[in-house]
């Protein structure tokens, strides 16, 4: 076989090597030729044809309609898109699909560019408004026909050679096909004998078809898997991606009340560092260390003034800082009346359907007011450009946006609820209603957690507000600004940091066995909240206890640990709700304990997040029954938590996390019965049938991370700055 390809096929395939070497070329260059001749014919029509009407449009600085028109224009399988650029060079118009490589600069050319997606023919035309503008349209062709026609041309001066070489080709063909199938038998022994990726137990013979497979398949791996993380996948250098395209140079700030690190005197004056328990601090510290930036909030540590600087900022985390934390200090009398009166007292109740009472004072609506000038100052100093880039978090600071606004009104702002928006009603109570929703509209953005709290808050827009909402597209017009409403349900980071240095779960349940006093047969349930009248945690006591009396089977079998961590324990709502959790824990544990046995750990006491994974690696289920709640992170921390694909998320249907994970077993909070019986059914539920939920959970929490969340948050923020260049652009050539 060898030498029959050295004695007939190669010098045959010699001749038709030279033959194509010199004729190819010659072809090639013919055809390319009358192919942009015909291109640039195109292009004058085209020209001729739009001319007219985009003057009109101009003239008329309908920008919307000349980019529609351009667009139907443009969708021509052979016109690329359509550029206007101003005589300084800046763009007018484009069509999306316009090459971005080529820009405004190259507007007096004319021929052929080469772009990262291919040929691109590129004709220029001057055009001129009624204003006098000098303008310049760029029409970009797509050369990639003129590779199909030249093909086909190649095919048919080929035919002839090919038609004297069939015989030839027909007994290659054998030669080869009796090669291949050697090979073939060759790779599939390797791969049946599981010596594909072992060289040294690879057939000497094999070991080149093996490297050229394998080095094929690591290629096409890491296309897909670049591909994957940044179209479908959202991940840190997605997110990181999304900013430097979107934002450019801009400066992005993160304002909130709760600071990522808490800096504290420990004993012996030893320095701590401290992660606060916050769902929000859980979202947005991971999108901080992806995009970089400077996050302002409150500096409540006992430590916190000992390890800023001069300008009182810090770089952060420990460590490995990534961005810069910047600390802004209250005093007792404003942190009083605005954290703990009028954004806890006032605004929390007033938004969470627990039946606590709001209390409105006006002292505490003064320190609100004082408190969100300091932080608006703050921003403004720490922006450092004209057109900052500012994502304000939560109910604390409903007035900044406002207030931000009139200090830099270039910046884009968006504010994103954290807690549900009530309805129309519930709103009306509060006092200072009609300054809070004037103040929240000053934002580009209000962001919330579902496309229900959304409705709620154009409901109370109608209902207090003199302004143009519209329904259907989500935005609120107010004397020339446009806000828009959008619903981004936040989620966590994916996979969690803390995962790493966490032990596997037969280990956690062992340590968490160990440090409270948990017998072996023993099965346990867990909860993980702030102490919180929306959590629900007597509501779950109650369901414990009901569990018992229904099930007594159950009685020294189950233990339900529930952490506590202490939040706005000056509050007397807070007071009392730790007085009686704290009841009826010690009244439930009276009743039923047994020697060696209770079936209640309160501990109620602050869990750094790497002893909360190790407790939802250890937990049979985990029970999230909130009362009412925006989103609920604790219940997608467990799920990510779960990489051994077992465990049962027990949800309450008033979390905004019950919408996205439906694989739970969705509770009423209200219902002690049900909530019982969920327990119950979590216990009982089979392996397969565990693993299949969590499964499901683990791929809507991995699609819908926190860099996704942010990473919508920050697209729809660039469309929003490049719609304002472009209005101001235009404002200014109307000047």
């Amino acid at each position: 076989m060898i030498s029959f390809l050295i004695k007939f096929a190669l010098p045959t395939a010699a001749a038709v090597f030279l033959v194509a070497m010199v004729g190819v070329p010659y072809i090639d260059g013919v055809l390319t030729g009358w192919f942009r001749s015909d291109v640039q014919l195109r292009a004058q029509s085209v020209m001729t044809s739009l001319e007219e009407p985009l003057t009109e449009l101009l003239d008329r600085q309908d920008t919307s309609g000349a980019t529609l028109y351009l667009s139907k224009v443009a969708s021509d399988e052979r016109l690329l898109g359509i550029l206007v650029c101003a005589a300084d060079s800046q763009r007018v118009l484009t069509t999306p699909t316009f090459p971005k490589s080529i820009r405004c600069s190259s507007a007096e050319t004319n021929g052929m560019v080469r772009t990262p997606a291919g040929q691109v023919e590129l004709s220029s035309f001057p055009l001129q408004t009624a204003y006098g503008d000098r303008l310049r349209v760029l029409l970009a062709h797509d050369l990639a026909f003129i590779d199909r026609r030249r093909t086909a041309a190649r095919n048919l001066a080929f035919a002839t050679i090919l038609v004297a070489a069939v015989v030839l080709a027909m007994l290659v063909g054998v030669g080869v096909r009796l090669l291949f199938n050697r090979w073939l038998r060759l790779l599939l022994g390797d791969i049946s004998n599981l010596r594909f990726f072992d060289n040294a137990k690879s057939p000497i013979q094999a070991r080149p078809a093996l490297r050229r497979v394998r080095a094929l398949l690591d290629e096409v791996e890491a296309r897909q898997r670049l591909e994957i993380e940044f179209r479908e996948n959202w991940t840190p250098q997605a997110l990181q991606q999304v900013a430097r395209e979107m934002l450019g140079a801009s400066p992005l700030l993160v304002v909130s009340n709760r600071e990522p690190y808490v800096h504290n005197l420990g004993a012996g004056g030893r320095l701590e560092v401290q992660v606060p328990a916050s769902g929000m601090v859980t979202a947005i510290e991971p999108v901080m260390r992806a995009c970089s930036g400077t996050w302002i909030a409150h500096g409540s540590g006992s430590a916190d003034r000992q390890v800023v600087d001069a300008s009182d900022r810090v770089r952060v985390p420990p460590g490995d800082p990534t961005y810069t934390l910047r600390r802004v200090w209250l005093s007792a009398e404003e942190e009083e009346g605005y954290y703990y009166g009028f954004s806890n007292e006032g605004l929390w109740p007033l938004c969470h359907l627990a039946y606590v009472r709001p209390a409105f004072r006006e002292s505490d609506w003064a320190q609100y007011v004082t408190v969100n000038e300091k932080f608006a100052a703050v921003v403004a100093a720490e922006s450092g450009a004209a057109d900052p880039v500012i994502l304000i978090q939560d109910f604390h600071f409903a007035l900044l946006p406002k207030l931000i606004r009139q200090r830099a009104p270039r910046a884009t702002i968006a504010l994103f609820w954290h807690i549900p928006w009530p309805n129309a009603e519930t709103f009306g109570v509060c006092p200072w209603k009609r300054e809070l929703l004037l103040h929240m509209l000053g934002a580009d953005i209000l962001g919330f957690h579902t496309l229900h709290h959304c409705q709620n808050f154009l409901a109370t827009l109608d209902r207090y507000i003199e302004c143009h909402v519209n329904h259907e597209l989500m935005t609120v017009s107010l004397q020339n600004h446009v806000c828009r409403v959008r619903a981004y349900p936040i989620s966590i980071e994916w996979p969690p940091r803390w995962l790493a240095t966490t032990p596997a779960p037969t280990a956690a349940r062992q340590l968490v066995q160990q440090r409270y006093g948990i017998g072996n047969d023993v099965r346990i349930g867990i909860g993980v909240e702030r102490w919180d009248f929306t959590k629900g945690i007597i509501e779950r006591f109650h369901a414990l206890e009901h569990l018992f009396d229904s099930n007594p089977g159950w009685i020294g079998r189950l233990t339900f640990l529930q952490v506590a961590a202490p939040s706005r324990s000056k509050l007397p709502a807070y007071q009392a709700l730790q007085e009686q959790t704290l009841l009826e824990a010690q009244r439930i544990n009276a009743r039923w304990s047994r020697p060696g046995w209770q079936p209640i750990v309160l501990v109620s006491e602050h869990q750094e997040p790497q002893q909360v994974f190790t407790l939802y690696r250890a937990a049979d289920f985990c029970l999230v029954n909130s009362l009412h709640d925006g989103m609920n992170l604790v219940a997608k921390e467990f799920v990510a938590a779960r990489d051994d694909e077992d465990g049962v998320l027990i949800l309450s249907t008033f979390a905004g996390a019950s919408r996205e994970l439906v694989e739970a077993l969705l509770v009423n909070p209200y219902d002690v019965r049900e909530t019982a019986n969920a327990m119950v059914a979590a216990l009982d539920m089979s392996r397969d049938q565990r693993r299949k939920r969590m499964q499901l959970m683990r791929r809507t929490v991995a699609e819908s991370n926190v860099h996704r969340w942010a990473g919508r948050m920050l697209i729809d923020v660039s469309r929003i700055r490049q719609s304002q260049q472009l209005t101001t652009w235009m404002a200014a050539k109307r000047e």
